[in-house]
């Protein structure tokens, strides 16, 4: 058979007619139906393969109501989406695990808009799902998407509630490691500089410092917001250098806000990590750009992507997932502790 003259132009009827099975019986197979026999599933699978027949998607989009689009949805600016390595890992990932599956990525940037685009275009039925990451306490329009399609969180809710799926990472633990190999390496005046407080992220990180420093019998440093950036982080810097209290070392809870420090330090005239040590947080491309080489917690993040899509896709094609998915995190040790 001459297979390349039917490419692109092979009908469901055709497939029908080599198979020896009705249009419905070619179709519930295209569709991923199970109410289909072995022997006509095998049929029709071969048909497929001999005439190359390739499924119009919007036709069974319409049939189905599927539209095998996702959106990922990042209420971040443009600014810091594009400026974090940890978005583009992200992003990796969750497209890589969608490549092998019939779902395209729709990506919505939506600091700009209050939720009322994004909103609307979610609930129109554009997207069979979708997938949250970097929410804040004030994002509440994610809620009224929740209530339409299926909603995968990267990182534990704001709002967390017993129905939520999410993939996140051990943040409180990496945190605590990192503060603790601080302390082992005899540092005992330690600051930190958090990610927003808003954001669970922040939070937890928070939280693993203030564990290690507890459990080791020290008073808590000077505690700075750096807002997950590069100038957040120099700005930290800088009131904590202003406040009297300077530290030794510091443990900073992602890696640009480190590199944003470091500048600072340098400024300064302090060296790191002779005068004050430093540990980041994600093993981001930045933390091996900087000098010296940054020690930092390791997160997995292109797995962290991977996850969260193939939650929604369990989702999608009505299976139960794990409702909440914790992924380890490691300290990698370089050159400034």
């Amino acid at each position: 058979m001459d297979t390349d003259a039917h490419r692109g132009s092979v009908t469901i009827e055709e497939v029908a007619a080599a198979a020896g099975v009705s249009r419905s019986t070619v179709s519930r197979v295209v569709n991923g139906s199970t109410a289909v026999s072995p022997e006509a599933l095998e049929s029709v699978k071969r048909a497929i393969a001999e005439l190359n027949y390739v499924p119009n998607r919007a036709a069974r989009s319409l049939a189905s109501r599927q539209t095998h689009a996702i959106a990922l949805i990042v209420p971040e600016d443009t600014t810091r989406f594009f400026g974090d390595p940890f978005f583009a890992a992200i992003v990796s990932g969750i497209n890589a695990r969608l490549s092998r599956s019939d779902y395209v990525l729709n990506l919505f940037i939506a600091s700009d808009d209050p939720g009322d685009k994004t909103t609307s275009y979610v609930r129109s039925g554009a997207v069979d799902g979708a997938i949250v990451v970097s929410h804040h306490t004030s994002d509440t329009f994610i809620d009224r998407i929740a209530s339409v399609v299926p909603v995968v969180y990267g990182g534990r809710p704001v709002r967390e509630r017993e129905r939520d799926y999410y993939v996140d990472v051990d943040n409180v633990r990496g945190a605590y490691d990192a503060t603790v190999y601080l302390i082992e390496s005899g540092r005992r005046r330690i600051a930190t500089i958090t990610g927003p407080l808003d954001m669970p992220a922040g939070v937890d990180r928070l939280q693993g410092y203030r564990d290690a420093v507890s459990a080791w019998g020290l008073s808590e440093g000077v505690i700075e917001d750096g807002n997950f950036t590069a100038d957040g982080g120099a700005d930290a810097m800088r009131r904590i250098l202003e406040s009297g209290e300077r530290p030794d070392a510091i443990f900073v809870a992602s890696d640009l806000m480190a590199q944003g420090a470091m500048t600072v330090l340098a400024a300064a005239g302090l060296r790191v990590p002779d005068d004050i040590a430093l540990i980041g947080f994600d093993d981001s491309p930045v933390a091996t750009s900087v000098s010296p080489q940054l020690t930092t917690v390791r997160q997995p993040s292109y797995s962290q992507g991977e996850r969260m899509a193939s939650v929604l896709l369990e989702l999608l094609a009505g299976r139960h997932p794990r409702h909440v998915t914790i992924l380890e995190t490691e300290l990698v040790v370089r050159e400034s502790v």
